[in-house]
């Protein structure tokens, strides 16, 4: 079974900052936890349907599967909260390869990296543009940001 590990962190937008192009990405939401969670995404000129299962610590199971982008846009009409939009830039960190994303829309001023793992005691160096880590807050997921936008949040991180 596919299987996603990943880790999150929040950004220092005082030591990183874009650079080059990234892939502008919009995801929306079919099917939110409890249930396995189901996502539309159209990524440049691709698009996906995503299925995860449940997590359980950093790692959950994950279909992905590559469709037409005109099948895409008609699942977003059908989507059961705001569109997720971020541009997404890879970024290789000794040996690693971070992806950063820049949130716009309803999420703008969030910028957070995740890097996927082989295992999750895989260990890696941190670059120093990280902050702390969010892997274990729920808020962070996309699934709970487009419901929840970051713009939204009385405690908003500074």
């Amino acid at each position: 079974m596919p299987l996603e590990i990943e880790r999150k962190f929040l950004v220092d937008t005082t030591k990183w900052s874009p650079s080059g192009n990234g892939t502008r990405l919009t995801q929306a939401y079919l099917g939110l936890a409890p249930n396995p969670t189901v996502r539309v995404r159209i990524a440049g000129e691709k698009a996906f349907l995503t299925i995860k299962g449940r997590s359980e610590s950093i790692s959950r199971p994950e279909f992905e599967y590559e469709i037409p982008a005109e099948d895409a846009q008609e699942m977003m009409r059908l989507a059961i909260s705001y569109p997720v939009e971020k541009i997404r830039y890879e970024i290789c960190h000794q040996g690693f390869t971070w992806e950063v994303d820049v949130f716009s829309g309803k999420n703008s001023g969030l910028v957070m990296a995740e890097i996927e793992l082989e295992s999750e005691y895989q260990e890696f160096p941190l670059p120093d543009w990280l902050l702390e880590e969010v892997s274990h807050d729920g808020r962070y997921y996309n699934s709970y940001l487009s419901g929840c936008p970051f713009q939204e949040w009385s405690e908003r991180m500074a």
